[in-house]
């Protein structure tokens, strides 16, 4: 590791600061319900206080909750004359929303306390990537350069700032993937201090308890919490960390380094990245199993019957719960203005429109047309970059078997690929905004092709300042195009012509 450990955190820590500026400043703007925030603040509310998602009153066409909501009206559920009649059926598991509500108990239900804990977890991932982009490179320039382009992301921006559940899958997505990272480093120094001490075996020892691990097991498993496409990222995961188990052991010259996983790692690796992401999920269901206002949880009966009964019951109905949900997913093909195919994606051919105002129009741009939008689109310069690099990371791994990129592209698979069976088997409805776990995974492809421009450390000075000025020019073209973005990710209101000014494709529109 770089020997500047202040810096190490420092460097990482100030430009997670001004990432959190970016985000924070004029969080509760647009002071609206913007797009499926309709669906999640309402129900991290419910569960605040009911422990349950609850009916409010109400449509998608007809949103009268929302209305309340803004005017400051809390009354909006609906009346039942039971407590089954009013439970609402949901299709993504509660722990994201329990995240929601956690600004709306501090700050209240308004557009800053739902958008609080999306806004801190953007934060926060700022700050796991340039640690974890350090680690990987052994450079601290390196690791602020990740947390700075992750900061310029528009996708990252603006899911950020509104309470979607997507900013929460892709932060527990990074935070596992960077568990693992530090186990990897923690577990080779252990097999290196037992290669010097003992005498060396075919298969090597048991490396004891790994927290790290489990760290990665919680953090995965709270991913699958938010939303089920966390199981994606949970499998590639937990093969990976075998593997890299596998090639500590024959980096050692083991004879039997794939024997030593199964008889040393395999049962830890189970426990860590199987048995805890489950324990993990059902918590995330607390509310659900201990009120008697959850869909389908057939409470009267269950309390009826005695506690043996009620255990099994509200097992067997949260079972079907969940089988009813995994068809909600594979059978979710209604059509959208703002979807789109997996292999539009890398390409921005078809963001989501959050918010654009029509009735009545924005006002005081200084024009007589005036414009104010929320575009969920990522920053064209950065995912442009990512579709050059990955080629690059592509050939390095296959050339020299370096992990580092080999974990980025199994990430970046992980996230994407899947979505792929889904447009083509069940003709599924998806949005951009579904590459978001994926986009911490571009950022580093880009930030391990600058090392390789830059060179090593020991490189002639002539190659380390050509490499610094290309890598240096990219990160300030990303900068600028952010800054041209900024008007249409935050609401700004701007003149029309500004507004289309920045419609780069008309697939944008």
């Amino acid at each position: 590791m770089p020997v500047d450990t202040l810096w190490g955190w420092v460097g990482p820590l100030l430009v997670t600061a001004f990432g959190a500026f970016l985000r924070f400043f004029r969080l509760g703007e647009p002071h609206a319900v913007v797009f499926d925030e309709t669906f999640y603040i309402k129900d991290a509310y419910s569960l605040l206080l009911f422990g349950a998602e609850r009916m409010s009153l109400g449509d998608e066409k007809n949103p009268i909750a929302d209305r309340m909501i803004i005017a400051g009206d809390l009354d909006f559920w609906k009346k039942c004359p039971t407590v089954e009649a009013c439970a609402e059926y949901v299709a993504h598991p509660p722990l994201g929303k329990w995240m929601i509500a956690v600004g709306e108990w501090l700050f209240g239900l308004t557009p800053f306390g739902w958008r609080f804990a999306g806004a801190l977890v953007g934060a926060l991932s700022i700050l796991i990537i340039a640690r974890v982009a350090r680690r990987m490179t052994r450079s601290t320039m390196l690791g602020c350069l990740a947390g700075l382009l992750l900061a310029l992301d528009g996708l990252h921006f603006v899911l950020s700032r509104n309470a979607l559940l997507d900013i929460f899958l892709m932060f527990w997505v990074l935070a596992g993937f960077a568990c693992l990272v530090v186990d990897r480093d923690h577990a080779r120094q252990r097999l290196s201090d037992w290669y010097e001490h003992s005498l060396p075996t075919p298969t090597g020892p048991w490396l004891g308890v790994r927290p790290w691990r489990l760290a990665a097991g919680v953090c995965l498993g709270a991913a699958c919490a938010v939303k089920w496409s966390g199981v994606f990222f949970l499998i590639a995961f937990a093969v990976m960390s075998l593997l890299w188990d596998a090639g500590a052991r024959r980096a050692l010259g083991l004879r039997e380094p794939y024997r030593g996983v199964v008889l040393r790692d395999l049962t830890g690796a189970l426990g860590a990245l199987a048995l805890t992401p489950a324990v993990v999920y059902l918590a995330g269901w607390t509310g659900w199993f201990v009120k008697a206002e959850g869909w389908g949880r057939n409470w009267e009966q269950a309390t009826s019957a005695g506690p043996a009964f009620f255990v099994v019951d509200s097992l067997r109905s949260w079972l079907s719960y969940q089988l009813q949900v995994l068809g909600f997913h594979t059978g979710m093909e209604t059509p959208h203005p703002y979807q789109s195919e997996p292999w539009q994606w890398p390409l921005l051919q078809r963001p989501v429109s959050f918010y654009y105002p029509s009735d009545p129009p924005p006002t005081g741009c200084g024009a007589d047309k005036c414009s104010s939008a929320v575009l969920g689109v990522g920053t064209p310069a950065l995912w442009y970059l990512a579709v050059l690099a990955l080629p690059a990371i592509v050939a390095w791994y296959v050339a020299g078997r370096d992990w580092r990129g080999g974990a980025v592209l199994l990430g970046y698979c992980a996230g994407w690929l899947p979505w792929f069976y889904y447009a083509i088997a069940d003709n599924r409805t998806m949005y951009l905004f579904y590459m978001i776990p994926v986009v911490p995974f571009m950022v580093l492809a880009i930030v391990l092709v600058a090392g390789l421009i830059l060179g090593p450390t020991d490189a002639p000075p002539v190659r380390r300042a050509a490499g610094a000025a290309v890598v240096g020019a990219s990160a300030l073209v990303v900068l600028i195009n952010f800054g041209w973005l900024y008007p249409v990710l935050s609401a700004e209101t701007i003149t029309y012509a500004q507004w289309w000014a920045r419609m780069l494709m008309r697939s944008w529109v």
